[in-house]
């Protein structure tokens, strides 16, 4: 695990860091919480894929939708500003707000500049023009070589139809990609993105990590005027993040993996 370089974050924020306290949460990647002399409160993470999650949040913000400044950059560290949280307003709402501004249509291709990772689990994010490929290949089909024969041959089959469920061109939109209530901080009414893992893609994808542990109300959805058919496709775009899971922590997610597979017909 990488270090923070507080020689360099303090040269960076020109400002001499007082105190550092581990922040609570994460099972990839910490963030420590740092008060620095001048009054200001920073928040800074280590590690070799920092630097990409920075570029990340600098698109969510280039959106208008609610992100951390990013405040430096190094090599493999990154400072940024600290979102005090708190219980007020209506967070559903919020994030209704937030993920609209954020998923406005662009014309990028899908896929990102670059590619990712959980951990040690791959995100492969090379473009494509075609929606479907794409979540087949870079999303599904990675996987293959990493899990047990039998479920392989069933995300395989389902990969073969998967044309039949998604569209070609959907809408494309910047994606956070990592999207659960850990990564959003909801602050003066407003819920702030956090721990991105961007592309770009069709914005289902967003929601349908949102239903994977936390259960969002339908007036949500309904604020977001989601595409006919969405309800269908979410088991689709679930796949993706129950496989990552599979990989990182182990066989009690393959449950999850098959629940889907079998609502979709495999």
């Amino acid at each position: 695990m990488v270090k923070l370089d507080f020689a360099a974050i303090a040269e960076a924020l020109d400002s001499e860091i007082v105190t550092c306290e581990r922040l609570a949460g994460g099972d990839l990647a910490g963030a420590s919480r740092l008060s620095l002399a001048d009054g200001r409160l920073a928040v800074a993470k280590a590690g070799p894929r920092v630097p990409a999650e920075a570029r990340m949040l600098g698109a969510i913000a280039e959106t208008g939708a609610a992100a951390p400044s990013v405040l430096a950059c190094g090599e493999d560290w990154m400072a940024m500003e600290w979102i005090a949280p708190d219980r007020d307003g209506e967070r559903w709402a919020a994030l209704g707000e937030t993920l609209c501004t954020l998923h406005r249509p662009t014309g990028q291709p899908f896929g990102w500049l670059e590619d990712y990772a959980f951990g040690p689990v791959a995100i492969e994010n090379a473009a494509n023009e075609d929606w479907a490929q794409f979540w087949a290949d870079r999303r599904l089909r990675c996987h293959l070589p990493f899990v047990e024969r039998g479920l392989g041959q069933r995300i395989e089959k389902f990969s073969e139809k998967i044309a039949e469920l998604l569209p070609a061109n959907p809408p494309r939109s910047l994606l956070h990609g990592d999207l659960w209530g850990g990564n959003v901080i909801w602050s003066g009414g407003t819920a702030w993105l956090i721990d991105p893992a961007s592309y770009h893609g069709h914005r289902e994808v967003d929601f349908a990590m949102l239903t994977l542990f936390d259960h969002p109300p339908d007036s949500l959805f309904e604020s977001c005027e989601l595409e006919p058919g969405w309800r269908k496709r979410l088991a689709v775009y679930r796949l993706w993040p129950w496989l990552v899971h599979l990989r990182l922590f182990g066989g009690s997610y393959r449950n999850a993996v098959e629940r889907e597979l079998s609502t979709l017909g495999f």
